[in-house]
């Protein structure tokens, strides 16, 4: 077994196991209107249903190299997912049976991470300017592109909380990756804790009760995959923090949200 699709429920503190299979998938979403998640698996997006959980072709058209950037609108109608071209990563957006994508970043390289929970526009992580320092943006869509942080050091894996007030996201600002918010516009960022763990990946939970986040251990670099990490769960002030799975993952485990839309549980891969 290569990838295990697993389900921790927050209130048994218990994980079950969904899928899994010798292929690598990354990256779970859950469906908001039930049935199963999103995955991918070798540049090619997957629908996991929970009545027959097995790997089903999403249509993503000429999109054939897409990452573990991808996410269904808050209402389930539609995916936006990052794959790459000549020039880099790019977000497109098909309906959620799939499609022919269309192009919504303005420029790559651009990386998907979160909807905002009106639906209506998308939040990312980018390399704008001349030295490619990776920052959050944020768009509506069919609209201009807005850049959240200003090259205060690399800044990733961006989501709203669940009343779209405010962005968490990880940034490397003071050496290593820790766990920051800011409001939605961009201001008021500050840092939630400080510890020796390199955090990434911070997802707020639906309910408005818990922000989940991965903790490499110190002195990783990147976000790399198949090393002994930890999900943890948090306040959304940065309180009461603890440790909830120890698990073999990393890279492709929670890169995006994967709440169950109550709150009540949530998503990922552990690899072996």
């Amino acid at each position: 077994m290569r990838s295990s699709l697993e389900v921790f429920t927050v209130d048994t503190g218990a994980s079950s196991v969904v899928f899994q299979t010798d292929e690598l998938i990354e990256a779970p979403n859950w469906d908001p209107r039930g049935g199963g998640f999103l995955v991918n698996c070798g540049g090619r997006l997957y629908r996991v249903p929970l009545d027959n959980p097995r790997l089903v072709p999403v249509e993503t058209g000429f999109a054939t190299r897409c990452n573990n950037d991808h996410g269904f609108s808050p209402d389930g109608a539609w995916i936006a997912f990052s794959s790459h071209r000549e020039n880099g990563a790019e977000i497109f957006l098909i309906p959620a049976a799939g499609g022919e994508p269309r192009l919504i970043s303005p420029r790559p390289p651009s990386w998907f991470h979160g909807w905002s929970p009106d639906g209506k526009g998308v939040v990312y992580a980018a390399a704008r300017g001349t030295n490619r320092v990776v920052d959050i943006c944020a768009m509506p869509l069919g609209g201009v592109e807005v850049q959240l942080t200003g090259g205060e050091g690399h800044s990733d894996g961006p989501d709203y909380s669940a009343d779209g007030t405010q962005v968490y996201y990880n940034c490397d600002r003071g050496g290593h990756a820790q766990i920051w918010v800011m409001r939605a516009d961009g201001s008021g960022q500050r840092q939630l804790f400080a510890d020796d763990h390199v955090n990434w990946f911070p997802h707020p939970s639906p309910c408005g009760r818990h922000v989940l986040y991965l903790a490499y251990p110190p002195g990783t670099e990147g976000h790399p995959r198949d090393l002994q990490v930890t999900l943890c769960l948090m306040d959304p002030d940065g309180g009461n923090r603890r440790r909830v799975v120890e698990m073999t993952g990393g890279q492709g485990s929670i890169n995006v949200p994967c709440w169950s839309p109550d709150g009540r549980a949530f998503a990922y891969m552990r690899f072996n």
